[in-house]
């Protein structure tokens, strides 16, 4: 069956910043992830080191990592005229190749490191990716391209390092893609 690879892994702690256009506003997250080496243990909630500022929105267990396709990056540098747009801009866990919204269903299982994870929804954009890069647009614009990522959640928790392969165990719903529920 197909998979793909991690090609990095980041994680954050929530922090609070000013908003950018407001002078007595300040506003708490974790969409500033820093780039891990070496094996991660990967908990039913989070990495190791990664903890979400807002628990009502994210941070359930079926929102344990959040993951976002290499693939996508060229067309984000290119939208954006920004060729040092890279790995971790949207706040994700893993960066991977050999995925994208098109080809990752709900409900696939994945061998990565030690650990199994289900790909439970997409990751629906959320006003800090906006707030980060101080353009207005871009949630939007994340939303429109159907570029939004994927979560998924822990059967079976272990350790985890760039360079694991994610090896697809089951698909139980192939017509169900990432892509499709981001449509409904």
């Amino acid at each position: 069956m197909a998979g793909g690879k991690i090609l990095a892994i980041f994680v954050g702690k929530p922090r609070t910043y000013p908003i950018a256009r407001s002078k007595d506003r300040v506003w708490t997250t974790s969409i500033f992830k820093e780039l891990v080496s070496g094996p991660v243990w990967l908990s039913d909630r989070n990495l190791a080191g990664d903890q979400q500022a807002d628990l009502s929105v994210h941070g359930s267990p079926d929102q344990a990592v959040n993951i976002y396709s290499a693939d996508h990056y060229p067309y984000w540098q290119n939208e954006l005229n920004n060729p040092n747009f890279g790995y971790g801009a949207f706040g994700e866990n893993f960066v991977v190749e050999g995925f994208t919204e098109d080809t990752v269903c709900i409900g696939d299982t994945y061998e990565v490191g030690e650990a199994m994870v289900q790909v439970s929804q997409p990751r629906g954009p959320c006003w800090k990716i906006a707030e980060r890069w101080g353009i207005k647009t871009l949630t939007a614009k994340v939303a429109r391209s159907g570029f939004t990522g994927w979560y998924v959640r822990v059967l079976q928790p272990g350790h985890v390092e760039a360079g694991n392969i994610m090896k697809l165990l089951k698909r139980p719903y192939p017509e169900y893609t990432i892509t499709e529920a981001n449509r409904n």
